[in-house]
């Protein structure tokens, strides 16, 4: 018995690790495929000894929310379905009822509340138990109505999405050094999950509706007839079907021959009994409602040879493995290649060339290995970067491992550099995306900064190249031009600097009154004394300005610029105050719109609470979250958002002692 719970302790320890990172830190570190399998290890190891031990996910619903939003208890608890992956067993479960039958989207859950025709509330599944509020974001989302007909309290539940079309443009356009998505449900989790609401805004989110909580004085016999109704009041609603015994075998084939051309990321289907006084008398078990039931798509997996691994450098230094193989038919389509992610995942599969493995495509449509069947482990890692031929390094963080490429001035970080540089918040030069910037790099027409400003030499190859002609160039070289007047911090941005983001450059900027030379010069200890700036940044940046080579490839840069230095001096009523903000606003659209106005009246606003905090904001004022207790500890008061208005509308410092 202690071999069986020290492996089924095993078991909970490796699930744990990787809900971890799926429901806290937005990562995959395993495909759906093997959390599923080792789940359902667990759940037979838990059937057969009759021993379930603390901490098991098979009684836990969700995880720990670990992001800064404020959280709401919710008014009783959400929980996950039950599955199949039988239709057999779907039909079994629906017996002699009707049922709805829908996608499963793959994105995030919300629960919406309305009054009196608004969106007052929008709060994230969480934990089950406690979620997130997240309302200034879901605001933003491209297709949720703000206001509808309906005037009563209206509570619905939904799927927050991105669909694969927004998935690869968006994805593309992220920094690299912030961490590109695997798929469009970690994107969508991660910009839902954003304290700003701006980034939000960009990333083109979607909420479709699934479930009618509730609706004060107003009933429905069934689930049909409330989504009916929802579309009614505006929101697009989950695509469903009604089934009975006599179909639903077929409406499943039906949904699984749209999977390929559906625009929105699923991961299986729901099916819910369609009567809802039905429905309510069934109740719920610890973990699992029994009026509905998911259905998971039994993964079509192939047995094949593993051929080669490639090892490709990435712009971020990361040296990513991908597995070539004979050709196999998946899904209708011919497959021969699947990403591993990393050598953590390497190794797990213990991988070598020759190897019989299992490939599959998760949710029908990414490649995956889910297996390998000899486990050779012979695979030889490769100790250069393919790119350059400098020694890699290994490194593991939180338990995974990844090959890196530690040459600052290695060729495939070079693409990084160019990508960044044309970016919105930077340079903004519209027309040149990353697979463009490739190709021209490639051809040798950008090889630093400045060659951007040389572009129209080489127009005659580029207007005969794919996907290029005479318009797209002008449109290029329009964007091009209009950049050349630049404000110092987007420049500074621009350049890539470790640790310089979109904020710190406007710190920096601002420090030096957007003076370019002194952007240039600024010292070391100058810069610590700067707000969010610290020892490590610090050292990075300076060392970059002393650099020679930057220093050259600079003074090409800005001789093709003109680089606008105005300054204005801001108001000084908040003067040598440093604000931080935490939780909801109600009075400001956001925490950047009132970040902007205190920095604008020469205040500072810094990300956490520490001995240089004047006052901490946050509206819950007797809160007993981590950055109430911090000021508290440190004897700084804490006001509500009220108060800070008040001070800045009356002119009035005195009321911040109040």
């Amino acid at each position: 018995m202690a071999d069986v719970k020290a492996l089924m302790q095993e078991k909970i320890n490796v699930l744990d690790e990787a809900s971890k990172a799926y429901y806290a830190r937005g990562e995959e570190i395993m495909s759906n495929f093997e959390y599923d399998k080792i789940y359902d290890e667990l759940v037979e190891l838990e059937k057969q000894s009759g021993i379930i031990l603390a901490g098991s996910p098979t009684q836990q619903v969700g995880y720990e929310i670990l992001s800064e939003l404020p959280k709401e208890v919710h008014p009783s608890r959400m929980l996950s379905l039950d599955k199949t992956k039988s239709r057999d067993e779907l039909k079994e479960w629906l017996g002699d009822h009707q049922g709805i039958l829908s996608w499963k989207l793959d994105g995030l859950t919300i629960v919406l509340t309305y009054d009196d025709g608004k969106l007052i509330k929008a709060v994230t599944r969480g934990n089950g138990d406690v979620g997130e509020v997240i309302t200034p974001n879901a605001k933003t989302f491209v297709n949720l109505p703000h206001q509808i007909a309906y005037k009563g309290n209206l509570v619905i539940r939904g799927e927050a999405v991105i669909s694969y079309a927004d998935f690869e443009k968006i994805n593309s356009e992220i920094e690299e050094n912030a961490g590109r998505y695997k798929n469009p449900r970690n994107l969508c989790a991660g910009s839902v999950r954003q304290l700003n609401s701006e980034i939000t805004a960009s990333r083109r989110i979607r909420f479709f509706a699934f479930t009618l909580v509730s609706a004060s004085d107003i009933s429905f016999k069934t689930r049909s007839e409330q989504m009916k109704w929802l579309a009614e009041q505006g929101f697009d609603t989950v695509t469903e079907r009604l089934v009975n015994a006599d179909n639903i075998v077929e409406t499943v084939d039906l949904f699984e021959s749209e999977v390929q051309e559906n625009p929105i990321p699923s991961d299986g289907l729901v099916l819910a009994f369609d009567d809802l006084e039905y429905s309510a008398s069934l109740g719920t078990t610890a973990k699992f409602p029994r009026d509905s039931i998911a259905f998971k798509w039994q993964d079509q997996t192939e047995k094949t040879v593993l051929r080669e691994i490639e090892w490709n450098a990435s712009r971020t230094g990361l040296i990513n493995p991908i597995a070539v193989f004979d050709p196999v038919e998946l899904e209708g389509t011919t497959v021969s290649r699947a990403s591993v992610h990393n050598l953590s995942i390497v190794e797990e599969l213990a991988l070598g060339i020759g190897d019989t493995i299992e490939v599959y495509k998760a949710n029908m449509i990414i490649p995956q290995i889910s297996a390998n069947l000899t486990r050779s482990a012979n695979l030889e890692l490769p100790r250069t970067c393919p790119a350059c031929d400098t020694p890699v390094i290994i490194k593991n963080e939180q338990g995974v491992k990844t090959i890196n490429c530690p040459n600052p001035k290695c060729p495939a970080k070079r693409i990084k550099s160019l990508t960044l540089f044309v970016s919105r918040d930077a340079m903004n030069i519209d027309g040149l995306s990353e697979a463009t910037i490739e190709k021209f790099a490639d051809a040798g027409y950008l090889k630093e900064l400045a060659d951007f400003y040389h572009l129209d030499n080489h127009r005659d190859e580029i207007v005969k190249a794919d996907g290029f002609g005479e318009k797209s160039f002008n449109n290029m070289q329009k964007a091009i031009d209009a950049s050349r007047n630049v404000k110092p911090e987007k420049l500074l941005y621009a350049l890539g600097i470790p640790g310089i983001g979109v904020a710190n450059a406007k710190l920096i900027s601002k420090a030096c009154k957007a003076e370019w030379s002194k952007i240039e010069s600024i010292t070391k200890p100058e810069l610590i004394e700067i707000d969010g700036i610290g020892e490590v940044m610090a050292e990075a940046y300076v060392s970059f300005f002393a650099d020679e080579e930057n220093r050259a490839k600079l003074a090409r840069l800005k001789a093709e610029l003109d680089i606008d230095e105005s300054f204005e001096e801001e108001g000084a009523l908040l003067k040598d105050l440093t604000f931080v903000i935490t939780g909801s606003l109600n009075h400001y659209a956001n925490r950047d719109e009132l970040k902007a106005l205190i920095e604008s009246l020469g205040g500072k606003v810094s990300g956490s609470v520490s001995a240089k905090t004047s006052y901490l904001i946050n509206n819950d004022t007797t809160s007993t979250s981590g950055k109430n207790k911090k000021a508290k500890e440190l004897g700084i008061t804490v006001i509500d958002e009220e108060t800070i208005k008040n001070c800045i509308d009356s002119e009035d410092l005195s009321l911040l002692a109040e």
